[in-house]
């Protein structure tokens, strides 16, 4: 016998729910992104100290920095100053730099004083190894508006401690100005001793029933982050342009790069230009940090399948934008082709959020 619970939720034991034999077995479920620190500042200061976190094995890190004068953050663990980490960073799609022994991780373009950043980082944490880090940056450039194409970083680094898991997480700028009030940190952690309660909450899902030229996500909660993924399956010739809250003026601008080339930059457009090998089907990810009273910063991924088979290389482009809007939170988000062809049945769009 099936008992329901609110929403849909299936009461069973656990010998029930992980079962591998009998009718319809269900696998057990484990993990999941759980919010484990966070720090927001009340006021303008030039320090953000995420502390006593618990041992985690991998963290996911969302970093808001509104700028008040210029930033250079500045990243370090467990309060370590030492000469413990090394780095590699590319600035708007450049050629690597590396810098080793350092005493923090640097990462942001100091090109961009007076600008706010929006990030996020991947760490692995096993505390017998040396943490391996990945981080992307965006900022909104010279200056608020469209008129102005975004900018972006990326970097590895490591933190060389192999005796113990990280447990503090320390952004101090080393540049003129501070971090303004309401800049923060956000500390997730997943392993498998984690509940099934998710920090990313499903705010939209939509799938194509029939080919078009658009995908909408209808309407959805405001969020302070968002995680937004769109397929594109594509018949025929299509383009991927996504747009807020239906906003079609002139107030979007973007940086791109495909297969690791020169940067194509675009400003004061309709929408995020983010065209792709427009006859292939092809799959994105993005994050947006979404402070009404803020410029909305995107930092975005895609992979493209390019012609099937194993013997055809993928395609793929990294791109940021912003949407400069400083009245209204994302609530809304459409995909827009203006290309030959349809995105065709079983393409869909996916919002996930959280405050």
């Amino acid at each position: 016998m099936v008992e329901w619970l609110a929403g849909n939720r299936i009461r069973g034991t656990s010998t029930e729910r992980t079962s591998t034999s009998g009718f319809n077995p269900v696998s057990a479920v484990s993990g999941g992104w759980k919010e484990i620190g966070r720090t927001t500042l009340g006021s303008a200061g030039d320090t953000i100290d995420v502390s006593s976190l618990p041992d985690k094995r991998y963290y996911m890190i969302l970093a808001d920095f509104i700028a008040d004068g210029r930033l250079d953050p500045r990243l370090t663990f467990n309060a370590d100053t030492g000469s413990n980490y090394s780095q590699r960073t590319s600035y708007n799609g450049g050629s690597d730099s590396t810098s080793t022994s350092r005493s923090d991780v640097s990462g942001a373009n100091r090109q961009a004083g007076g600008t706010n950043l929006f990030g996020y980082y991947y760490i692995s944490n096993l505390s017998s190894k040396e943490k391996l880090l990945q981080h992307w940056w965006a900022n909104t450039h010279a200056g608020a508006g469209a008129g102005t194409a975004p900018e972006r970083t990326e970097w590895v680094a490591k933190w060389t401690n192999t005796s113990n898991a990280i447990d503090q997480v320390t952004s101090t700028n080393a540049d003129t100005g501070d971090f303004d009030t309401g800049s923060e940190i956000v500390v997730l952690g997943w392993d498998t001793d984690n509940d099934h309660t998710n920090f990313w909450e499903e705010l939209a899902s939509v799938e194509l029933s029939s080919a078009g030229d658009q995908i909408d996500s209808g309407t959805f909660t405001a969020k302070k982050y968002l995680w937004i993924q769109f397929y594109e399956k594509n018949s025929g010739n299509a383009n991927v342009k996504p747009r807020f809250n239906n906003d079609s003026g002139s107030n979007y601008a973007w940086r791109w790069s495909e297969n690791g080339g020169s940067e194509t930059t675009s400003t004061s457009q309709s929408e995020i230009g983010t065209w792709i090998w427009q006859s292939q089907p092809a799959f994105y990810n993005m994050f947006v940090v979404n402070n009404a009273s803020n410029e909305k910063l995107l930092i975005g991924h895609v992979v493209n399948r390019n012609t099937a088979g194993a013997g055809n290389a993928v395609g793929s482009a990294e791109w940021v934008g912003k949407w400069d809007n400083t009245s209204n939170q994302i609530t809304r988000v459409t995909i827009n082709n203006d290309a030959s062809g349809d995105y065709d049945t079983g393409s869909f769009i996916k919002v996930w959020g959280h405050d």
